[in-house]
């Protein structure tokens, strides 16, 4: 049975001996002091290690189960999930003007790792929740930021986000999911969406899928997508919930980990949807959600490191096995520990130094994030776009191979269930594939890179010879 701790003075030094949280010129950082902030972890780490790490290897062995298209989340998930609902932990750095807290979007990062690294498949229930929180505070209209917000950042209802189909993921510009406008300013979407995470469970009162389609008149490719708001309960003006709305949990994927999040596919037969955001512009409102998405991906992937490292550390202090090199360390026992070998130390302490390294970079975008959204600052948001492709893909590839490293410590009992490395290996596996697989990020750093470099010459060239010329500089990456 794996067991873990918080890593919380681990985050305290990255937060205040590294970036030096509460010395910085950004908003809402000065109140960040090590009081503060320890309080905080503190009592994430209780949570996470308390309630959720234990629902760990309960998840992986139930999974989840879909009965008469209801989904019944593994034991205990229920009373974790209202544990952390009215613990305020889901409403940390959300909006105050809808029921959040108003704390910095990087100690929601830093909680959420906390959760992630105990509990990764029920983590997502209300991470994704918080994607679909932020599209529509930045896209939505007055009207459905009162309709949704309040009800998602208290996870009373959790959010999905809907792209990929069963003939296209990344070239999303083969969509066949339809949305057809109607008298009253509404859409009927239909199609088949797959490896929705969270699409269908008993968790919540009610579902938001945003759900990206095409409408008429867009044209061909992604510039004719539009995002939708697609409740699984339709939502009376007043408040309360109203009939089921045309859509369903047709199969739950049976996959390699991370069992105890529902992986749907989810079947829109003529749902009521509203647009968000402007017609035809859905990429622009997904990617909102995305770059947030890519971010919690690239801290997925060095969270299961962290929580493979901390087992492989206790067992290699209580293994006893052959003698070390320079004479016997435990003479008066049988045999010396697996730590005093030195292929051991070294493939732990590379495991040490990658979880370090990973979560300083992490932290990092995470503040860039708030000196963008809470200064405005232009080149912060530019340079956070460019690194969140290199973050997502390194980060997820490096952590996946860290868990494997921590299971190799293990020898043979590493590959046996009961000892739980197998599960951290599994569930990190996904998150080199999921939210844009990593050659998929590749590209697109490769692409932005390109599109950046190339407008900046532009830009340099034509200033003088031609100040007339239409070539302007780019706002973000």
């Amino acid at each position: 049975m794996p067991t873990d701790t918080g890593p919380v003075k681990d985050m305290h030094f990255v937060l205040h001996n590294v970036l030096q949280i509460s010395a910085a010129d950004i908003p809402g950082y000065a109140d960040l002091n090590d009081g503060f902030t320890g309080a905080v972890l503190e009592e994430a780490a209780k949570l996470a290690t308390g309630v959720l790490a234990p629902l760990n290897p309960v998840g992986d062995r139930e999974g989840c189960v879909l009965e008469n298209g209801i989904v019944r989340t593994p034991t205990g998930f229920k009373a974790a999930f209202d544990a952390l609902k009215h613990g305020g932990w889901t409403a940390l750095d959300c909006d105050p003007d809808y029921g959040g807290q108003g704390l910095p979007y990087l100690i929601g990062t830093a909680v959420s790792e906390m959760f992630v690294f105990a509990n990764m498949a029920f983590n997502m229930y209300q991470g994704l929740t918080h994607g679909a929180y932020t599209a529509i505070h930045v896209h939505g209209s007055a009207e459905q930021k009162a309709m949704y917000l309040l009800k998602l950042i208290s996870c009373d209802w959790t959010g999905t986000m809907n792209l990929t189909e069963p003939h296209c993921g990344t070239d999303l510009g083969l969509m066949r999911t339809k949305a057809v406008p109607q008298a009253d300013g509404s859409y009927r979407i239909a199609g088949q969406k797959i490896f929705i995470s969270a699409g269908e469970h008993g968790l919540a009162n009610n579902i938001i899928h945003l759900v990206l389609a095409k409408a008429p008149g867009g044209g061909e490719g992604t510039k004719g997508l539009s995002l939708f708001i697609v409740p699984k309960y339709l939502v009376n003006e007043n408040g309360p919930l109203g009939a089921r709305n045309a859509l369903s949990c047709g199969k739950i994927e049976e996959k390699m980990g991370i069992h105890g999040n529902a992986t749907c596919v989810m079947n829109y037969d003529g749902a009521t949807g509203w647009l968000l955001g402007d017609l035809h512009k859905g990429m622009r409102a997904m990617f909102t959600i995305m770059n947030e998405a890519r971010l919690g991906v690239g801290l997925q992937g060095y969270a299961q490191a962290e929580a493979a490292c901390q087992n492989a550390v206790h067992y290699a202090k209580d293994r006893l096995q052959g003698r070390a090199v320079t004479g016997p360390e435990n003479p008066d026992g049988p045999a010396d520990p697996l730590i005093v070998h030195p292929d051991i130390r070294r493939n732990l302490m590379e495991q040490k130094s990658f979880v370090e390294g990973a979560r300083a970079l992490t932290f990092w975008a995470a503040s860039l994030i708030d000196r963008s959204t809470r200064m405005g600052d232009a080149a912060a948001e530019g340079l956070v776009s460019l690194m969140i492709p290199v973050i997502k893909g390194f980060l997820t590839d490096k952590g996946f191979e860290m868990t494997v490293a921590a299971q190799q410590v293990f020898d043979g009992h590493g590959y046996i269930e009961e000892w739980g490395m197998s599960q951290f290996a599994r569930d990190a596996r996904i998150a080199m594939i999921y939210e844009g697989a990593n050659g998929v990020q590749a590209l697109d750093l490769v692409a932005a890179s390109w599109r950046k470099m190339a407008a900046i010459m532009c830009w340099r060239s034509l200033r003088w010879s031609r100040p007339n010329a239409n070539c302007t500089m780019p706002t973000n990456g």
